[in-house]
């Protein structure tokens, strides 16, 4: 079969959808070195119990710890990383605020101005750095998500404005670039035209013609999959299944907040913390498998959040047990959290395993996911030595399955390299000595 003359950026059209299609091997065979390299950061809030999260050992991942066991069947695509810090995070002469700190330095490497008025100052970080560079080749530039509300304004932590605490990407020093928490935006952003205004117009449309929103892109795949072969064909089945799937997971739980009259929440977002964090999550991969994005950060909690974890038998607050004083009980409870954090990150890694890309190889072999957080002893705040994970890469010659300690250098400096292994030619990031070839 003669190859299509349709690029990777190919798209599905309708009323107001316009879905990227992932490569097919009908489009023209892509060398595996041109396949992009995503990448993208997902933030943990208010420290780890450390014991229970570090690896005993340098050097190959055998036993994991057991903050980290969720994720034993992808060691091999992990790499734990310690020795990494934010010392920008630290009071550095500017007193109480650590929380609002942790937030706004982890992707910036940079001391945030301490006010809670119009003149915030920080940094540009990384994702965006990357965004400038090579965000203009896909449909979305970058992707910021969210699990917390918006914040743009107000006082939140020890006098710093809620815009430090509630956003991780910076686009300049003053603007952030705002995540978005509600399922149905992200999927409207995603696969609809990226206009917020015509988006909405059109998924109201869809509702009271009460279709989803592939329907009206079902005639062009039909028309595209006659020209295409049979294992493409499957590809693209597939694809647009994993879409729609998505799609209904939302209506459900949309539906199932309308018949809860006495509570409000926003239209999409559901009920379950768990199920708003792995349909953001799905979200991310359908995002990087039809190449809408290559960059992406997920804020699953703001650091100072003290949601309560009911499901796994932790009634309290995350924030008020991480000031836990060493009491064994709390201790044990906060472990059960950033258990509970791993297993939705495994949840995540899992489905990049899964999902192939043109040459057979997995999609997580072409990403680069931190997972790490701005606080590693959230009982003394200290911002020394924090949690990272970094997973994915190896089609990129990434060294995974292994625990590796850099000896207390700026986190910044690993931003560096894989900016370096995305092709991006950055001198600086935040507070950066130098950078990591080492990954």
């Amino acid at each position: 079969m003669n190859p299509l003359k349709v690029s990777r950026r190919s798209i599905l059209r309708g009323l107001g959808v316009s879905l990227t299609l992932p490569s097919m091997e009908s489009f023209g065979r892509t060398p595996a070195d041109t396949i992009p390299l995503r990448m993208g950061f997902t933030y943990i809030p208010n420290g780890v119990i450390m014991d229970e999260w570090r690896p005993q050992s340098i050097g190959n991942l055998k036993d994991l710890p057991n903050s980290l066991k969720p994720l034993e069947n992808q060691k091999n695509d992990l790499q734990v990383l310690s020795g990494l810090d934010h010392t920008k995070a630290y009071a550095n002469g500017d007193g109480g605020g650590d929380h609002a700190r942790a937030n706004a330095t982890f992707l910036t490497g940079c001391q945030a101005k301490k006010t809670a008025g119009k003149d915030i100052r920080i940094g540009v970080s990384v994702d965006q750095i990357a965004a400038e560079a090579i965000g203009g080749q896909t449909k979305l530039p970058s992707l910021e998500l969210s699990c917390d509300g918006v914040r743009r304004s107000g006082k939140c932590d020890s006098g710093y404005s809620c815009a430090y605490q509630y956003n991780l990407s910076w686009k300049t020093e003053s603007m952030p670039m705002v995540p978005e928490s509600n399922p149905r935006l992200v999927f409207e952003r995603l696969f609809g035209k990226s206009n917020s205004l015509s988006d909405r117009e059109n998924q109201l449309k869809r509702k009271a013609l009460n279709k989803s929103i592939l329907d009206f892109a079902l005639e062009d795949a039909g028309y595209l999959s006659k020209r295409l072969s049979r294992v493409d064909q499957g590809k693209l089945n597939e694809y647009l299944t994993s879409v729609r799937e998505l799609e209904k997971r939302i209506e459900r739980d949309e539906k199932q907040w309308a018949n809860l009259s006495d509570y409000k929440s926003p239209e999409g977002i559901p009920g379950s913390y768990k199920e708003h964090l792995r349909i953001m999550f799905d979200m991310m991969v359908l995002a990087y498998q039809s190449d809408s994005t290559r960059i992406s950060s997920f804020l699953m909690a703001h650091d100072g959040s003290n949601r309560s974890f009911r499901d796994i038998g932790v009634p309290e607050g995350h924030h008020s047990l991480s000031h836990h004083r060493n009491d064994p009980d709390k201790i044990k409870k906060l472990a059960r959290i950033d258990n509970f954090y791993s297993e939705q990150f495994a949840y995540f890694l899992k489905k990049l395993s899964t999902t192939k890309e043109i040459d057979g190889s997995r999609l997580i072999d072409h990403c680069m996911i931190i997972f790490g957080g701005g606080i590693s002893d959230g009982n003394r705040h200290r911002h020394s030595d924090l949690p990272v994970l970094l997973a994915g890469g190896k089609a990129r010659g990434l060294s995974t399955g292994r625990h590796f300690d850099f000896g207390n250098i700026p986190m910044t400096n690993l931003y560096l390299g894989i900016l370096g292994k995305a092709g991006i030619n950055a001198s600086q990031v935040g507070d950066s000595t130098g950078v990591i070839t080492n990954i």
